[in-house]
């Protein structure tokens, strides 16, 4: 599954909230064989019925009850072996009490007879409506992680594998897609039945049944059949959005060492999906979201990023299925390295190195600001509280140290060691640690107890000095204690690591690395290496294959070879960083070189970032060459960058952007924030833009700029939402908060109400909290994740009762769990002393005073120097 939400800041730093408990597998009552379900659809009445007939070959004789899961279903007979069974249900479990008992080994078929009618999770009813009169009618279900019984009666865990098979009567107008292959299809004269059958084993969470007016599009990979399924007005975006799938197939069939494991893969795009995508065994269910148009593709990698997680998931989670929710990281983190490997083989190793430091600090983010916790813990209050960045991004970064562990060639050996072992079967942390050991010798558990086992990551401060006398380099390496022994033990939380540290030299211009591995496992370590000549650069954690944060303290010259010469971008960008501590005007040149001379994109996004916190007037010039850059994620990287500076200058460069387009949605988007942002920062100075001209400007980009997945629009609303004490912006934001505005410009709207609430009126700010009361009983998963981001960014006790409510009522964990975090994010902006506001609002202003003053003084300097 490819988890996108959205994320707000919280600094709740317990994982385990109040009724957090250890969980575990049920008891088993035997091995499900097959599960077969016969349905029949009412769409119009988001409603069916049918049967569900379980295979289950008894584990022991004297099995007098069978326990299923099933949730607000209507059930209407149970049949043991075509014989009536008594039954109670209490609207979440079954209690099927069997008569006769079981015999261990010989073989029950449960066929029980059911209904559902307005099923609020597992499958979803999307049809259009008075508001949406253009959405398309289909149904798609969604098992991950314990949806699945609400659609139909299972053992709903994923420790259970069993065949599959899928019958479903539907209009003729219609097409259905489900697991495995299509046996058969019957045709009345009203409707059609699709028959799908599994013959591969797989939990029940990965069932899947997908119905719609699809265009079906035809690829194949070594004679298997490639289908991408979308709705009609989107068939031009299906090739150029998933036609790289059968590339990938061959890829990950060589990368895992076994072949795609199933009849056909089909890719099926459906409307209103909750996540980026779901890895349904052969049939993946994708956002419509992800859908690219020309414009979108030129710098939108995501969808390609999507599509290959969820292929990758084909065997890392259905072929290889965990045992249980607290081991998810075993595929989920290697469909999220997957995401690398394939960055690697179709964009080159820099690409793959920068979207693993992308993942690194994702994680690093919510590790800092939301949790800390080990990445395999079977202590929560429901599974989907797990499927977080320490799930994704943080056990991705754990394959890739592994791989640093093993070297590529054991790595890919092991790795094929793993899947041919366990194919088909279920599998634990322990049965991947085995694995390894098995194909390599190599005990890696190490690695693990530091970083899948408990929870944080390294904090290493290098400090670099060269001693000319002695010809001796000299690297002192500090380490921050991670604080997660409770017993006080502080050797425990220190992380005790191998780490290869290189010194740079030059030969004909280009650079040559001296390398030594060191052992890092105490608070503070100084190691002295002999060098024949002073080196012109210092690489840290060579290739930077560990998770970590790192902070450089070196002198300038080794920090501007590093910038230029290191090999690896990681590396350069730690050298940015690094530089811009330093500040001055020498700095500003430093990386304005850079981000010209820079082959990598990459990096010259990152020099842009550093370039724009450096508070010298002479950042403007530097950057608004930049808008120039080939590569549109440079271009916007810049734009933000110039948002920042909020100078009518800078606020001109943005507002021609607004005006004239750019290739890139993105940048476009930017742009269109950005003059928000300057608006609202200079609302109270001489300077202009004034806010009513900006508004206007808005609110013609909200009429006219109309398209993919409505990016720029959102930006309007963005920009809105920064003028805090504008009741035009607010009004134009509550506009966009109705129903029957395109679905992510709505989401986006509500989000923004949040932004903009802290410096409005109280009269206007009851308006806010009225509205977002309203927006809080909607059901949609996305618009109660929006109205609860929207909540945690407000300043009143207020904001409190209606997430509370939303706690109260919502049927959804991660709803559930977000509310309570942003309560106490509330609490935390309410306590927060507004004196303290008033002070800071003068310390920027005393900041842009000096800034004027540092860089009048900076060019004075210069000129002496000439």
């Amino acid at each position: 599954m490819s988890n996108i939400y959205f994320d707000s800041e919280n600094n709740s730093k317990s994982f385990e909230l109040p009724g957090a408990k250890p969980h575990y597998n049920p008891d088993s009552p035997g091995k499900v064989e097959h599960i077969f379900l016969d349905l029949e659809l009412d769409i119009p009445n988001h409603s069916f019925h049918g049967n569900c007939i379980i295979s289950l070959n008894p584990v022991r004789s004297g099995i007098d009850k069978l326990t299923l899961d099933a949730v607000d279903l209507e059930i209407k007979s149970i049949k043991v072996n075509n014989t009536e069974q008594t039954f109670d249900y209490d609207g979440e479990e079954l209690q099927i009490y069997l008569q006769p008992t079981t015999e261990a080994g010989k073989r029950i078929k449960v066929a029980i007879a059911y209904a559902a009618n307005n099923p609020q999770r597992g499958i979803y009813f999307i049809t259009p409506d008075k508001h949406y009169p253009n959405k398309p009618t289909q149904v798609w279900t969604q098992g991950e992680d314990e949806d699945s019984r609400y659609w139909f009666p299972c053992f709903d865990y994923p420790g259970q594998l069993s065949t599959s098979e899928i019958r479903v009567k539907v209009p003729h107008k219609f097409i259905a897609i489900s697991n495995g292959e299509l046996i058969n299809t019957e045709e009345s004269e009203d409707n059609k039945t699709y028959h799908w059958m599994q013959k591969q084993v797989h939990p029940t969470y990965l069932m899947t049944l997908a119905v719609g007016k699809f265009v079906e599009f035809k690829d194949e990979w070594n004679g298997i059949p490639v289908t991408y399924y979308v709705e009609k007005k989107r068939q031009d975006d299906a090739l150029r959005t998933m036609g790289k799938t059968p590339q990938m197939i061959e890829f990950f069939s060589q990368e895992f060492g076994y072949k795609y494991p199933y009849p056909k893969y089909a890719q099926v795009c459906v409307n209103e999906f909750i996540f980026g995508g779901m890895e349904n065994t052969s049939t993946t269910l994708l956002t419509d979201r992800c859908l690219l148009d020309e414009r979108a593709a030129l710098d939108n990698r995501n969808s390609e990023s999507l599509v290959a997680h969820e292929l990758a998931h084909q065997w890392f989670g259905d072929l290889i299925v965990i045992k249980h929710w607290s081991h998810a990281w075993i595929k989920e983190g290697m469909a999220t390295y997957s995401e690398v490997l394939w960055t690697e083989h179709e964009y080159g190793q820099d690409d793959a190195a920068y979207y693993r430091l992308k993942e690194a600090r994702s994680y690093i983010a919510e590790d800092k600001s939301r949790y800390r916790r080990p990445i395999v813990t079977n202590v929560y209050r429901e599974a989907i509280e797990l499927y977080d960045r320490h799930l994704y991004e943080k056990a991705a970064c754990v394959y890739h140290m592994i791989k640093t562990e093993l070297g590529d060639e054991l790595f890919t050996k092991a790795i094929h060691t793993f899947v041919e072992n366990n194919a088909h079967k279920t599998v634990e942390t322990i049965d991947l640690l085995r694995a390894i050991e098995q194909t390599t010798g190599r005990n890696l558990l190490f690695l693990f107890d530091q970083y899948v086992f408990r929870g944080g990551h390294p904090d290493y401060q290098v400090n670099y000095v060269w001693d000319g006398d002695s010809k001796l380099a000299k690297v002192t390496v500090k380490q921050t204690l991670v604080n997660n022994d409770k017993n006080g033990d502080s050797s425990k939380e220190l992380f005790d690591l191998k780490i290869p540290i290189a010194f740079g030299y030059l030969k004909e211009e280009k650079p040559e690395l001296t390398t030594f591995t060191v052992r890092i496992h105490e608070q503070e370590q100084t190691f002295y290496f002999p060098l024949a000549e002073k080196p012109k650069f210092i690489s840290f954690d060579v290739g930077n294959n560990y998770l970590k944060t790192v902070k450089l303290a070196y002198p300038l010259a080794e920090l501007k070879a590093q910038l230029q010469f290191d090999p690896d971008p990681i590396s350069r960008i730690y050298a940015a960083e690094a530089l811009v501590k330093k500040g001055g005007l020498e700095v500003v040149k430093v990386l304005s070189k850079a981000l010209i001379e820079e082959s990598f994109w990459g990096v010259r996004v990152e020099v842009v970032k550093q370039l724009a916190k450096i508070q010298l007037d002479q950042v403007f010039d530097s950057l608004v060459t930049g808008l120039n850059d080939e590569d549109a994620r440079v271009r916007r990287a810049v734009v933000e960058a110039l948002t920042q500076i909020k100078t009518n200058k800078s606020y001109q460069q943005l507002k021609s952007i607004v005006k004239n387009g750019d290739a890139s949605y993105y940048v476009e988007a930017a742009a269109v924030s950005g003059i928000g942002d300057i608006a609202a920062a200079n609302a109270n100075s001489d300077q202009k833009p004034t806010q009513e001209k900006v508004i206007k400007l808005l609110k013609w980009v909200l009429a006219e700029k109309r398209g993919w997945n409505e990016v720029v629009r959102s930006g309007a609303i963005s920009a809105l939402s920064k003028m805090k004490t504008s009741e035009t912006a607010l009004n134009q934001i509550l506009k966009y908060t109705v129903i029957g505005v395109p679905q992510t410009l709505r989401l986006s709207a509500i989000r923004s109400l949040g932004t903009i609430s802290t410096a409005q009126s109280p009269v206007n700010l009851e308006r806010i909290l009225q509205r977002l009361t309203e927006l809080s009983r909607e059901t949609f998963f996305l618009t109660q994740m929006s109205v609860v981001a929207a909540l945690s960014q407000m300043e009143t006790a207020k904001a409190i009762a209606i997430l509370q409510s939303i706690v109260d009522q919502t049927a959804d964990g991660r709803v559930r769990r977000r509310a309570e975090e942003a309560v106490q994010k509330v609490q935390k902006n309410i306590g927060s002393d507004k004196t303290l506001k008033q002070l800071r609002q003068e310390f920027d202003k005393i900041k842009k005073e000096n800034q004027e003053l540092k860089s009048r003084l900076e060019n004075l300097e210069a000129k002496v120097k000439e």
